[in-house]
């Protein structure tokens, strides 16, 4: 596909996500919540039907140009086919579930199996840029960042799907307060260490599933390409809207440290220049980028949340501990060095998935 449909099949996947950040929302804020039918279930199924009757009219045009079979199909485009009519059937058994059992309001809300084939379908359908992107031609291996930017788009909302499924791991959505009292394991007087909020076992592990869940898209894209200048920032800064949508955006500083832990993440990979190639880079930037993001994390919550947390340990040391995982991550992702070879002609066919 050329670069101008794929970046319209981004955009009409952002108004697919923010129609789910919206429904988030009123999930998160709002009470009572007793139909299927509400205006955020409205921008939320406008989005997918816009984005399904994109993606079927290219399609379309490709198999009246003379293309038959699989053969009509852009490359990258049929795992987003093949999800349109599987979203449709799990949005009627959602309409069906809700009907008979009503509207979750807790954490069971996470774990309903229309729910959750409504994500998987839905990450089908708006990773479709990245997978177009992936083996076309004109890509290279130092794309810029217009040319990238659709991939960049797709996948940082595919990540938010996961961060609002994990949301009870979301280390976003703590205010700079919550951080603070729980990395001080706040006292009452005559009553022993009582967390204050959560406690800091609860902000701990949250950040080691935010850390996996953000870096971990950031390193599959840089094994494949030299990342433009920026590419982490626009990654990051939409990654940071679902946390964002599900408190109200009442944890702004916490959002913003991460915008921040991104443009720091370009400066790493303009000094590092990893790549699949350049393992020891390649791990350098995997440990650097997450110990840099949550020592952005903590020191932010700390300037706008009361002062650094009581116990030293905890503040020194979970950046450490982000870094040991970010470089494990990166040894996952990269154990052996692998050479760049041009696109051989029949990966665009295999590509079609």
């Amino acid at each position: 596909m050329s670069p101008r449909t794929d970046l319209v099949t981004a955009l009409l996947g952002i108004w697919f996500g923010v129609g789910l950040m919206i429904d988030a929302w009123a999930h998160s804020n709002l009470a009572q919540l007793e139909t299927f039918f509400t205006p955020w279930h409205a921008v939320f199924y406008s989005g997918f039907v816009v984005v399904s009757g994109w993606i079927i009219w290219q399609v379309w045009r490709n198999a009246r140009g003379g293309r038959q079979g699989l053969a009509a199909v852009p490359t990258g485009y049929l795992a987003g086919l093949a999800a349109i009519p599987a979203f449709a059937a799990f949005g009627f058994a959602d309409m069906v579930w809700h009907t008979v059992l009503g509207i979750e309001t807790t954490i069971d809300i996470l774990f309903s199996p229309s729910h959750l084939g409504l994500i998987v379908t839905m990450m089908l359908m708006i990773t479709t840029p990245l997978r177009s992107a992936w083996n076309a031609p004109d890509v290279g291996a130092r794309p810029s960042l217009g040319r990238l930017l659709p991939a960049l788009i797709g996948l940082a909302f595919a990540t938010t799907l996961v961060s609002l499924f994990l949301s009870y791991g979301d280390a976003l959505q703590y205010r700079p307060q919550a951080v603070v009292q729980a990395f001080s394991m706040a006292q009452d007087r005559g009553a022993g260490p009582r967390p204050v909020g959560p406690g800091a076992d609860r902000v701990a592990v949250a950040m080691v599933v935010t850390n996996v869940v953000m870096l971990s898209p950031v390193l599959l894209l840089v094994r494949r390409w030299l990342l433009p200048f920026g590419s982490v920032t626009v990654m990051y800064t939409i990654m940071a809207l679902m946390p964002g949508a599900q408190t109200a955006f009442r944890n702004v500083p916490i959002l913003l440290s991460f915008v921040a832990a991104g443009f720091v993440s370009d400066l790493l990979i303009r000094r590092l220049r990893p790549s699949g190639e350049r393992r020891a880079a390649y791990w350098t930037f995997a440990g650097l980028s997450a110990f840099v993001t949550w020592s952005l994390y903590i020191g932010v919550a700390s300037a706008t949340g009361g002062g650094l947390p009581s116990v030293p340990e905890l503040w020194t040391g979970a950046p450490v501990v982000a870094g040991l995982i970010g470089l494990a991550l990166g040894a996952l992702f990269l154990p052996d060095a692998v050479t760049a070879r041009p696109v051989p002609p029949g990966a665009a066919a295999a590509g079609r998935a």
